[in-house]
């Protein structure tokens, strides 16, 4: 299942050049696993006021083309693997008028930490139900 989450590229999204910043693309997947969670019910807030985050493990990122100033894109999200304390996704950016065409996909691996600690932990399971269901 996919979860789509549309963003558009501000100018502070760009560098010199009028493209977007490597590291935003970044920040675009961030938020479309966060509205992805949301959907979930999983608000951030409430994770961390139960001691809950999610951690970035590992991202591994490919550019293939730039999108500029003003473009309007979709952040598609999938889950790729889900297990007891972490969840591998897969995400790309394309236009939103043309999902064919791809500027920017990563592999992004979340580990579910207790926050004071930021020690591994397993997800809560009423998530990782929802989580598998999802997937």
């Amino acid at each position: 299942m996919e979860f789509i989450f549309p963003v558009r590229v501000y100018y502070e999204d760009t560098d010199v050049a009028g493209v977007v910043y490597y590291a935003n693309y970044l920040k675009f997947m961030e938020r479309g696993r966060t509205e992805w969670m949301r959907t979930l019910g999983a608000d951030q807030d409430v994770l961390i006021d139960q001691d809950v985050a999610f951690a970035v493990r590992k991202a591994e990122v490919e550019y293939y083309k730039p999108a500029r100033f003003n473009d309007a894109l979709n952040v598609i999200t999938s889950l790729e693997q889900v297990r007891g304390a972490s969840v591998v996704f897969h995400q790309k950016i394309c236009p939103a008028d043309d999902p064919e065409t791809v500027f920017c996909e990563g592999r992004i691996k979340v580990v579910c930490v207790t926050m004071s600690s930021m020690q591994p932990r397993a997800i809560p399971a009423s998530l990782l139900e929802d989580m598998r269901r999802d997937s």
